[in-house]
């Protein structure tokens, strides 16, 4: 068996390198490794430590498995204070990533050099913690409280380059870690130097402390880690002593261990790493994808193409007509100016994709040769099967069919072809080179290899894919049409509008319902309402106009400067529109509803429960494989404050009797809404969690 840490002596150097693939986590076995390395090179008459990764990268972090489970010795913090007091020099030569507990490691050790492309950064407040390891107290000392703050409480990643300048790393070196690490532990050791503890450096100069933990708080969104994480870099500057800092650190270290958002945000990191883990899939091989269609060059379709265009896929986009290919091409270069502006795309890649990788078309004979095939046209059923039965005609044998529909049935659609076993779902979200979410929604018939490629897909584009059945809306825009339901049934009953978005951003979401709906178009709703009316709505189902009163006055949202809230000119945040409430008055005086008032607690529960009730049937009918499939959805593709983990980890935190109970309760008042999903009921029963069918 391969150690974890193999030593070997050079000269006068000790040389302690990680064999820990694929990361160098530091588990249990590096940790003992370590130090076992370092007592022995004390032994051994060494005068220098040199620590580095073999593979692709210096210790990337924390091992995943250990999550949740007894520590066991020695812990990381007992060993960076031991690394930071050996009476060695101590060297640490990074590259690939060295995040989390790696840096943490790194600021331990006494001289830090890097190769050019490396990578540094302590992500723990994602994961509902802090850095635990003296991460908190060693970078502000070595960086600064600004720079120490800006990356401990965002948990972004630094280059080689920005973290030289931070004062973070001592060197950057091309070359092989190991190379340029023993060079300069022996330029070091020809010098004289010293050893330089960081615990020893004076602690640095306070700021604002109560200010600085306010705005990470707002920032956030209530997500705590990040703002905790101030006061312990506020330790830093005012603790006694490093140790009584180092002591603080844990402190609130162990405290957001014990919290709710740590155990959603744990449970989101791992699900988003199940999600695509199909037991259906193993040994089945994706078909071969080079060359990409597309239907339509709207807003989606010509977002669904720049996403293809970034993962190298040669893309041919048909329309209706020259201008409105000419019109889909400059949305896509929009789209990709707007990739090198922040720096994703040089100009060159960019004028090389418009000019080399992207064909326009009117005619569907230019789909002959395509591999795979996204139809993005209008929301019509109708439409979309005379665009599949053009496709089943022209396209080759083989050719994956996709439709990018949003609700409409995949079965009909592939009803219209002779070959629905290469048809399947692929529901992109706007805009769909920027949304990292894709439902690959699997037909009746859809074939397993077919299935292997959507998903192959989405690996390329880098999307988080998510398999789910059909239904009207799927997984994500299913539950969507529960909860936002809900949402108008408050409205009718005395809340407002702009209550329930305030009282759902205060519970962590980027935006509330009705700002949503202004955001993404008004005509979308009431087109689905229409739709819905026209095939027949069940009349127990309460239903409402003021949202349709707005659109037939015109105002569709941004888009039109009004809808439930009035924007001005180039603004993306409103007021609220003072003609909304009257629409709503009246509304509930045509059916005889006597308002009340709702506390924001009671809107959050009822709206997180017919969310969670509605998922849960999704689940049961197997829509959805798993909880953990709904989580990602709604957290990837609706704005899902990630750290509650999701809808069906909330349900969870907060406790299944309790979420059934309130279904029963609000059942007396509407017993049609309020029909508890089967699967809840049988969880209580048994004493379950939605996270035990996650299993």
């Amino acid at each position: 068996m391969t150690q974890a840490i193999r030593y070997e002596k050079h000269g006068d150097i000790a040389v302690l390198a990680a064999q820990n693939p694929p990361v160098n986590a530091l588990g249990v076995d590096v940790r003992r490794g370590l130090l076992d390395g370092l007592e022995r090179a004390e032994a051994e008459g060494a005068k220098a430590v040199l620590i580095y990764g073999e593979g692709r990268t210096y210790f990337a972090g924390a091992d995943i498995r250990e999550f949740g489970k007894p520590l066991q010795e020695p812990g990381l913090p007992a060993l960076c204070d031991r690394i930071e007091a050996s009476p060695l020099l101590i060297v640490s030569a990074l590259h690939g990533t060295a995040l989390g507990g790696g840096l943490e490691v790194a600021l331990a050790s006494q001289y830090r050099i890097a190769v050019p492309n490396a990578k540094i950064g302590l992500p723990e407040v994602n994961l509902g913690i802090l850095p635990g390891a003296g991460g908190t107290q060693r970078l502000p000392r070595v960086a600064g409280v600004e720079a120490a703050l800006g990356m401990i409480t965002t948990g972004r990643h630094v280059r080689a380059a920005e973290a030289l300048d931070l004062g973070i790393l001592d060197r950057v070196q091309d070359g092989a870690p190991r190379e340029i690490g023993l060079s300069y532990a022996q330029e070091l050791l020809e010098e004289g130097a010293q050893r330089r503890p960081v615990c020893d450096m004076p602690a640095p100069d306070p700021i604002d402390f109560d200010a600085a933990y306010d705005a990470v708080l707002k920032k956030g969104r209530g997500q705590l880690s990040p703002a905790v994480a101030v006061r312990a870099v506020q330790a830093a500057c005012e603790a006694e002593s490093f140790a009584a800092g180092q002591a603080r650190e844990r402190e609130l270290f162990l405290d957001l261990m014990e919290t709710d958002q740590r155990k959603g945000l744990i449970h989101a990191f791992f699900a988003e790493r199940a999600v695509a883990k199909l037991p259906e899939l193993e040994d089945i091989e994706p078909r071969e994808l080079h060359h990409i269609g597309l239907v339509g060059g709207g807003t989606m379709g010509a977002g669904i193409a720049t996403a293809m265009l970034l993962a190298g896929l040669q893309v041919t986009l048909l329309e209706m007509s020259a201008e409105a290919a000419h019109a889909a091409k400059e949305r896509i270069a929009t789209n990709l100016a707007g990739a090198v502006k922040r720096g994703k795309l040089s100009q060159s890649a960019h004028d090389d994709l418009l000019r080399n990788q992207l064909a326009l078309a009117t005619e569907y004979d230019a789909l002959a040769t395509v591999d795979l095939v996204v139809e993005a046209v209008f929301e019509d059923m109708e439409v979309k099967k005379q665009v599949f039965a053009q496709l089943n005609s022209v396209c080759k044998p083989g050719a994956v069919l996709a439709t990018n529909t949003s609700y409409l049935d995949i079965n009909q659609i592939a009803a219209s072809t002779s070959r629905a076993s290469d048809v399947i779902g692929l529901h992109f979200f706007s805009p769909a080179h920027v949304m990292k979410l894709l439902e690959v929604v699997v037909a009746d018939k859809t074939a397993p290899d077919v299935v292997a490629t959507g998903f192959a897909l989405g690996r390329r584009l880098k999307k988080i894919s998510v398999r789910g059945g059909v239904c009207d809306g799927f997984i994500g825009n299913r539950i969507l049409s529960q909860y936002r339901a809900c949402a108008d049934h408050m409205v009718l009953d005395g809340a407002s509008p702009f209550q329930i978005d305030k009282a759902l951003t205060g519970f962590g979401f980027a935006m509330g319902p009705f700002a949503v709906s202004d955001l993404a178009g008004l005509d979308i709703g009431w087109a689905t309402r229409k739709r819905k009316r026209a095939l027949g709505m069940d009349p127990r189902a309460r239903d409402s106009t003021f949202a349709d009163a707005l659109c037939e006055a015109g105002h569709f949202g941004q888009k039109t400067g009004r809808g439930f809230y009035v924007y001005e000119s180039g603004q993306r945040s409103g007021t609220p529109n003072p003609d909304v409430m009257p629409l709503i008055e009246a509304d509930r005086a045509a059916q005889g509803i006597t308002s009340r008032e709702f506390s924001d607690e009671e809107i959050v529960q009822r709206y997180m429960t017919a969310m969670v009730n509605e998922a849960a049937k999704v689940v049961g009918e197997g829509i959805a494989r798993r909880p953990l499939d709904v989580d990602v959805t709604l957290l990837y593709g609706y704005g899902f404050p990630r750290y509650w983990g999701g809808p069906m980890k909330w349900a969870d935190l907060t406790g299944l009797p309790e979420v059934l109970g309130n279904i029963q309760n609000w059942a007396k008042e509407d017993a049609y809404f309020w029909h508890h999903a089967p699967l809840l009921e049988q969880l209580v029963a048994e004493g379950r969690s939605f996270d035990d069918l996650n299993a």
